[in-house]
């Protein structure tokens, strides 16, 4: 009986392609107040970046084995025994 069964839905039509993205736009170059050199914003965050790289690293004061030292331990002795 497949008259009694309903008819497919159409499929949904695809997304419509992305758009086209402009064209990047150019480095804009400035003087920095501080230095007084020409910089870019890429250049500040890179130099950013290499100073807490580096903060970083100073504070690691153990080997790549970890802490080899000798725990302080010691045992509970009865009293009275």
């Amino acid at each position: 009986m497949g008259f009694l069964k309903p008819k497919m839905p159409a499929p949904p039509t695809p997304p419509p392609p992305p758009p086209e993205l402009p064209p990047a736009t150019h480095v804009e170059e400035y003087i920095d107040p501080v230095t007084g050199e020409l910089t870019t914003a890429k250049k500040e965050a890179e130099k950013k970046l290499e100073k807490k790289k580096k903060g970083y690293t100073e504070t690691i004061l153990t080997s790549t084995q970890g802490d080899v030292s000798e725990a302080d331990t010691y045992q509970k002795t009865l009293l009275g025994a």
